[in-house]
């Protein structure tokens, strides 16, 4: 019975071997990307009071099927909340297009789901910019970031879900 099992272990071991040197085994390091991943991009580092700021939203789709429809939320993040003497808005929301930016379509910031437009392709991405205002009478020396959450349906009726993702923080600095 013990050589039996030795044996069985040997063939078990002997086709792993196999398989490893003509690269029919899978990887244990390669792992598959995200279904779809959301980035985020400012186009400034700092803003004065007064001044805007460009937050660049992107969703790429890394499956095989589309993506038909998202669900995403943006919101400060705890100590963006804590200063009181921060004053900002977002003022503007676009969609990135080969044709240019259009504006978007959602409910806005709260949801900008509904913003990133018709199907998105595998291997294919949208981008949603919001223009971040800040107010003239704001506070300095603050940080302005957003968290968010999103979730992807597929064409194949599988799902993706992802959060938080955090914007780069935006520092407000007195001019």
């Amino acid at each position: 019975m013990r050589s039996s099992l030795l044996r069985r272990l040997g063939l078990t071991a002997a086709l792993a071997f196999v398989l490893t040197v003509f690269g029919l085994a899978p990887s244990a390091g390669a792992a598959d990307p995200a279904p779809a991943a959301l980035t985020f991009s400012a186009d400034s580092a700092t803003v004065t009071p007064g001044g805007t700021v460009n937050l660049s939203m992107t969703l790429t789709n890394n499956r095989t099927y589309d993506i038909w429809f998202v669900h995403q939320t943006i919101d400060p993040t705890w100590l963006t909340t804590q200063r009181p003497d921060l004053k900002y808005g977002f003022t503007g929301c676009g969609l990135a297009t080969a044709a240019g930016s259009t504006p978007c379509s959602g409910t806005g910031p709260a949801n900008l789901g509904g913003n990133y437009g018709a199907t998105i392709p595998p291997g294919q991405s949208r981008t949603v910019t919001l223009t971040l205002q800040v107010a003239a009478d704001s506070g300095c020396n603050g940080n302005i970031g957003f968290y968010s959450y999103y979730y992807a349906e597929f064409s194949d009726s599988g799902n993706s879900s992802g959060g938080p993702v955090y914007t780069p923080e935006t520092r407000v600095v007195c001019a």
